[in-house]
């Protein structure tokens, strides 16, 4: 997986800050998004995150893409 990769939540995974959902839970398996980063270094300095895929989701109605930090086993290549 790289930045700009088009994926797919493939797994049950359920976020509370979802736009339209904000501060309930939404199952989020099959959005489709965008690679948007993959975190690896911080200011220079190597890190180890847990959730190290940051995915951008377009989301009708909403004023910007809904983001979230997801794990290689939750997302899958598509296109």
């Amino acid at each position: 997986m790289k930045v700009g990769d088009r994926v797919r939540v493939k797994t049950p995974l359920t976020l509370f800050n979802h736009p339209q959902h904000r501060n309930q839970p939404h199952n989020v398996e099959g959005m489709e998004g965008t690679i948007t980063a993959i975190l690896i270094d911080w200011e220079g300095r190597p890190i180890s995150p847990n959730y190290k895929i940051v995915t951008a989701f377009e989301v009708e109605g909403a004023k910007r893409p809904f983001k979230a930090h997801l794990h290689e086993d939750e997302l899958e290549v598509i296109g």
